[in-house]
């Protein structure tokens, strides 16, 4: 018999979905019916959050009660070392997030566990894990193995593991946090650029350019055809970057994950792994490139190779006919 740990994450009192998403990965790594899948919450109202984790895979809730609300790393990093010294789990799963690789790094170099950030396929091959993630500026895949290691660390790419249906009646237990000493203090917490704009994420139909709109000048024309059409105008990574949309209208690893979108126009995207990580689970995407080679092309429901000027002329004459 195996285990297998989640460290779930949360912010400001609320859940984070990527929590669910690495209970299905969890589940997806168990050998035997006999294997067991903790999931550990860290926080001073670490109990609230039982319910909400008392899902489908999940057999055992473990709360780690601390004296601050917010986020810390050291915290952290000490909470899950004694959770692992007391588990002695083959497999510790974190999301890949700018919280989890304050302490991952830190947390697996101690003790020399096994170690792989970003990744987006873990599964075992015979009695070996490995896992698999991004290499090369994500231009190829790279399988990584653990030899000789009983316990490896992994931080999880969001918006790929499915998450579990259904609910469970897991056990619940609580866990004493070690004396540690922190070495920072959380002031206050600001929110990044552009909260008081649209939630990309709990909107239905979006429009997105990316570096084939060419020039910041064009990127009015298409908002116009996003309100036209009753869409929300997005952008991918490089459109952001340059100041022309604001970040919060990112979609993609490092931006916004569009969870409750049911259809996606894409135009003048190429389709980066990163970018596709915010939308291929959206059920309708349209793609349209000139580059009949375009990676956005796999996850398209529909594709049209295209100029997106030509595309956007005509479908503002339809949507005004």
């Amino acid at each position: 018999m195996s285990t297998i740990l989640v460290i779930a994450e949360h912010r400001r009192n609320e859940l984070r979905p990527v929590s669910l998403e690495l209970i299905a990965a969890a589940y997806g790594l168990k050998k035997s019916v006999d294997d067991k899948v903790l999931v550990a919450v860290i926080g001073s109202q670490a109990e609230s959050f039982v319910p909400a984790l008392s899902v489908a895979g999940v057999d055992e809730v473990i709360v780690v009660q601390t004296p601050i609300a917010d986020f810390d790393p050291d915290i952290f990093e000490s909470a899950v070392s004694a959770l692992i010294t007391a588990k002695n789990p083959a497999v510790v799963l974190l999301p890949h997030s700018v919280d989890a690789l304050g302490y991952a790094a830190t947390l697996a170099s101690k003790a020399g566990y096994g170690y792989a950030t970003d990744v987006f396929i873990a599964e075992y091959q015979g009695d070996e894990l490995v896992a698999t993630r991004g290499g090369y500026n994500q231009k190829v895949n790279v399988e990584v193995d653990f030899p000789g290691k009983s316990t490896v660390v992994l931080t999880l790419r969001t918006s790929v593991f499915k998450v579990l249906e259904g609910a469970a009646n897991p056990s619940v237990s609580s866990f004493d946090l070690p004396v540690v000493q922190s070495r920072s203090q959380n002031k206050e917490f600001i929110e990044p650029g552009g909260a008081n704009d649209v939630d990309i994420t709990a909107v239905d139909f979006i429009v997105s350019i990316g570096r084939g709109i060419g020039e910041e000048t064009n990127v009015e024309q298409f908002r116009e055809l996003a309100e036209t059409a009753g869409a929300t105008l997005c952008c991918s990574r490089p459109i952001a970057d340059a100041g022309w949309l604001p970040k919060s209208r990112q979609v993609g690893q490092s931006g916004k994950v569009v969870g409750s979108c049911k259809l996606y126009v894409a135009l003048g995207i190429s389709g980066s792994i990163q970018h596709m990580a915010g939308m291929k689970h959206v059920p309708t995407i349209i793609a349209v490139n000139t580059d009949p080679g375009a990676s956005i092309f796999t996850i398209a429901k529909y594709g049209i190779v295209a100029d997106i000027f030509e595309m956007e002329e005509e479908l503002k004459n339809q949507l005004a006919a």
